[in-house]
């Protein structure tokens, strides 16, 4: 099982509402009151852009890799200058952004330091470059117990497809080491004061049953997964299910 661009869109868009008010917060220290030149590094569908776009006297550049999750981001946004290119060679001239960032993007890359280091290269020097959430799979919180299982296949499916599944609690270390000044890092709380909606539900289990084709075929497997996906439904009619991926953030300044 694969997702459509279109699937994916939907599953960018809900990561987004997780962060939403940290990225007001992370947006504010960073002088977004004052930018005029921004960049979204794997902006994937365009999901924070369209949320930018909207605000006057701010040019929003996007670029991702992916050439269809583009075609759905010009939809998203007619206004903002997008490019298909690699976060590791970024076709930009130096210093020419105020703020750069990513979001859920370094766990996927080949050389997360070269990416946020590139970040810094094109932003001007007292701009901000942010990586706004990178999840730490090897941090995640399940309960009733038998549901560690489900981050267990997380955690394999993630390093089958060459993705780092503990590339939150590196981003201090990549942060410091490239130099940026006053640097911040921190994790998302988590908060279950609302239900997750029954369409949340299923976009997650849908995540599972996807990762699960990624590392195993059997039928045993995927009778683990149907009771798995029961017991996380109980748990949460009992009002009993705690799950937690710790998702970290780091920003700093580029050196004057």
């Amino acid at each position: 099982m694969t997702f459509s661009p279109s699937e994916w869109h939907d599953r960018f868009t809900l990561q987004a509402r997780w962060t939403r008010d940290l990225r007001r917060y992370l947006f504010q220290k960073a002088g977004f009151q004052t930018a005029s030149h921004i960049l979204d590094v794997g902006c994937g569908t365009g999901v924070l852009i369209s949320e930018l776009s909207d605000l006057a006297n701010v040019q929003v550049h996007g670029l991702d890799i992916n050439r269809q999750y583009l075609n759905i981001t010009v939809r998203q946004s007619s206004v903002a200058c997008l490019t298909q290119a690699d976060a590791h060679t970024l076709p930009y001239i130096s210093s020419i952004f105020d703020i750069s960032f990513c979001h859920f993007l370094l766990l996927w890359v080949v050389d997360p330091a070269k990416v946020v280091a590139e970040m810094a290269r094109v932003t001007k020097p007292g701009g901000a470059v942010l990586a706004l959430a990178e999840p730490d799979y090897g941090g995640r919180i399940d309960y009733p117990p038998e549901l560690a299982q489900i981050g267990q296949w997380q955690q394999a499916a993630l390093r089958s497809q060459a993705a780092d599944p503990e590339m939150g609690r590196k981003l201090a270390g990549i942060f410091s080491c490239l130099g940026l000044k006053q640097v911040e890092t921190g994790v998302l709380g988590g908060q279950w004061n609302t239900p997750l909606s029954p369409d949340d539900w299923e976009s997650e289990w849908s995540v599972i049953h996807s990762d699960l084709h990624q590392i195993a075929q059997t039928p045993g497997v995927f009778n683990t997964f149907n009771a798995l996906r029961n017991i996380d439904l109980s748990a949460r009619e009992k009002g009993e299910r705690v799950l937690y991926v710790p998702t970290f953030y780091a920003w700093g300044i580029v050196p004057e």
